[in-house]
């Protein structure tokens, strides 16, 4: 019991943190690519660092067989998070983080195809309650007019597509689970990565000012390399429902931090629209 409290607690603050991601990059002046390296470095240098200390080994002859899905599904990560970090740039924290919510929508979707997974009635429901949700947060005036809110909610909606691949991905690596599985899909993030923002916008650590560089040291150690920790030395301990309840804490500090910190407004239709998606997955998970 005090076990299962103690994992509780673990994943509620990580989810916590993870809903304060978007309030940190605001303040870091390099592009979506470069920080999205910077977050991987960092995060993986301070979980080789756990995983010495703890005296838990990765045993590469293990996943030969699997480098290639490691691989992909570290490439998807990457892109993952430069759109992700794009979605924050052009629309509010909330907009971004709630578009970002609708991956699990997708691999409902995409499962019955790859999986051969019989698509159910709620299923059903939830991807179009889901979906009407979406409509409602970019708004039909949004998608009439264009506009950088809806460019930041199409980046949201790309960053939830490249975060679903990383999930199917997953489904089909067996002999790497856990943190060894993050870092080793960090470390190809890195080598996409590099080659990325060398030819695109370059390395510009020189623009960082104090809190510049306390941002960034935060979004690669705290909200990666400690959040990544504690989440998978908490999901051992909880059962699917609990941790895809807990799970629902990350979308909910975004927007308290979007509208009670930031001043970012959402309109009453962005609100329900938000409760659909978060509603109708949670649902569709538990």
């Amino acid at each position: 019991m005090q076990k299962n409290l103690k994992a509780k607690m673990m994943l509620s603050i990580s989810m916590a943190i993870f809903g304060t991601l978007g309030l940190f990059t605001r303040k870091i002046p390099v592009s979506s690519g470069e920080l999205a390296l910077y977050r991987a470095v960092l995060a993986s240098a301070l979980i080789l660092i756990y995983l010495a200390v703890s005296g838990q080994r990765i045993r590469f002859r293990m996943i030969k067989r699997e480098l290639l899905l490691l691989l992909l599904s570290g490439i998807a990560m990457g892109v993952n998070w430069i759109l992700l970090f794009q979605a924050y740039r052009y629309t509010t924290i909330s907009a971004a983080t709630l578009s970002y919510y609708f991956a699990p929508v997708i691999v409902t979707v995409v499962c019955p195809f790859l999986f051969h997974e019989k698509l159910t009635g709620k299923q059903i429901i939830c991807f179009c309650m889901s979906t009407v949700g979406l409509v409602l947060i970019i708004g039909i005036d949004s998608l009439a007019q264009g506009g950088r809110d809806l460019a930041g909610i199409l980046f949201g909606l790309g960053a939830a597509g490249f975060y679903a691949a990383v999930i199917l991905l997953n489904k089909f690596i067996k002999n790497v689970t856990g943190i060894h599985r993050t870092l080793l899909q960090f470390f190809a993030a890195i080598l996409i990565l590099i080659p990325y923002v060398m030819g695109t916008s370059g390395m510009h650590l020189e623009n960082l000012d104090r809190m510049g560089w306390g941002c960034l040291l935060a979004v690669g150690l705290i909200h990666t390399g400690i959040t990544y920790c504690m989440y998978f030395s908490a999901l051992k301990d909880l059962a699917g429902q609990e941790t895809a309840m807990l799970s629902y804490i990350d979308p909910l500090v975004a927007v308290l931090v979007s509208t009670l910190i930031l001043g970012e407004a959402m309109n009453v239709l962005q609100m329900l629209g938000g409760l659909l998606i978060l509603g109708f997955t949670l649902w569709n998970e538990v």
